[in-house]
């Protein structure tokens, strides 16, 4: 028997169409929802991720603004960009492209993007408010997940789930998560001894280690749930996952393929944060 293929692209297309409705009905009382993205140098990847989160972001009518900075730029002339945008009431939305040149800090970058416009959900304010289940803005990719997984019709609650991985991006956050649905979770990493003996108990294994097809079929037990974050190359150069999909296949109850599975939902819920956003704005107008 194979495995239930989740579609991140078909999902995250259903949820734009709402999203794409929302950002008519704030057009017409006055609002365009708009997101900022910051890219700092030329690094090729980076552009490419702001290249389709542009795209995104005008297929569904919202205002996109790229502010490309070069890569000698100070820290303190990043940090001062940022504040202006802060203050910009047509911005409702800032991201700042990571990684970042190593004469920067990222955390101070974060920390100065106000929380009403966290949009990627990374502050500590957005963060701690994550974690004690307060109304926030969740981490994009992990915000996916857990939409892939409710549309999947699968029902988290008592279940199993092993993380794979405790970036502060996707693993600590996606566990938080979880357990929020009241999941049962183990986070597990590149320090864990005997891998298996924990990725077999999972019902839902969430793979985030960053590593080509890492994930193999002895690590799944029958019928889990697998979700595969990564983005890889292979040897062939070609996308690839950290889950071995072929070799798992078949196993898995449900399975994510890369690409077209959680890539396209970490987008989708960069716009659905965004629109919030603008809402939260109106509100705030109307009252």
């Amino acid at each position: 028997m194979s495995s239930v293929i989740i579609n991140g692209k078909e999902i995250g297309q259903e949820i734009r169409t709402g999203v794409a409705t929302r950002v008519q009905a704030l057009k017409d009382k006055g609002i365009t929802p708009g997101l900022a993205v910051i890219l700092v140098g030329e690094n090729p990847a980076s552009k490419t991720y702001v290249a389709n989160k542009q795209k995104s972001c005008e297929q569904i009518g919202m205002y996109s603004e790229l502010v490309k900075l070069p890569e000698e730029i100070s820290e303190q002339a990043l940090l001062e960009k940022i504040r202006e945008l802060n203050e910009r009431a047509s911005i409702h939305g800032i991201l700042v492209q990571l990684p970042l040149p190593k004469h920067i800090n990222e955390d101070k970058v974060i920390q100065t993007i106000s929380p009403e416009k966290d949009v990627d959900g990374f502050s500590p304010i957005s963060v701690g408010k994550m974690m004690l289940g307060q109304d926030t803005y969740l981490p994009c990719t992990p915000y996916g997940v857990m939409k892939m997984l409710e549309h999947a019709g699968i029902d988290v609650a008592g279940k199993h789930a092993v993380i794979v991985g405790r970036s502060h991006i996707v693993g600590k956050p996606m566990g938080q998560l979880l357990l929020q649905k009241d999941a049962t979770v183990t986070y597990t990493h590149s320090k864990t001894p005997d891998l298996p003996f924990f990725t077999k108990q999972a019902d839902i294994l969430i793979a985030a280690v960053g590593r080509a097809n890492f994930i193999t079929s002895e690590h799944i037990k029958e019928g889990a749930v697998v979700i595969d974050v990564g983005i890889n190359r292979n040897q062939d150069n070609r996308l690839c996952g950290d889950v071995d999909f072929d070799d798992v296949q078949g196993i898995a109850s449900h399975i994510t393929p890369v690409p077209g599975g959680v890539g396209p939902m970490t987008i989708t819920m960069l716009l659905e944060n965004t629109v919030q956003a603008a809402e939260k704005e109106l509100e705030r107008q109307e009252n």
